[in-house]
């Protein structure tokens, strides 16, 4: 059993512990990115969105139409920043679009 700890922390100081010893970051950070994408991205884009993905530190993004992926392509590095500025954290290195 584990060690009760009587000092008093604030809820966000006590998830960021459980967060951390359970090693759930990465986890995490999928699920963040999923919706800083969708945020950030509206429905334009997202109704041509089929998948969002993060594998380490690249984002793949599956989308069902061409035109949209090329007109993406050019901005990758603005898409980048953007979401790791939304994040608030350097997450995402690469962008990949399918």
């Amino acid at each position: 059993m584990a060690k009760r700890n009587n000092e008093q922390i604030s809820i966000s100081d006590a998830l960021k512990e459980f967060v951390e010893t359970n090693r759930l970051e990465k986890g995490l950070n999928k699920v963040n990115v999923a919706d800083a994408w969708a945020n950030l991205m509206g429905n334009g884009v997202n109704n041509y969105t089929t998948s969002v993905s993060l594998e380490r530190d690249t984002l793949y993004i599956q989308l069902n139409s061409s035109v949209l992926r090329e007109e993406l392509s050019y901005g990758k590095e603005k898409i980048i920043k953007m979401l790791n500025e939304e994040l608030g954290k350097e997450i995402i290195k690469k962008l990949i679009l399918r």
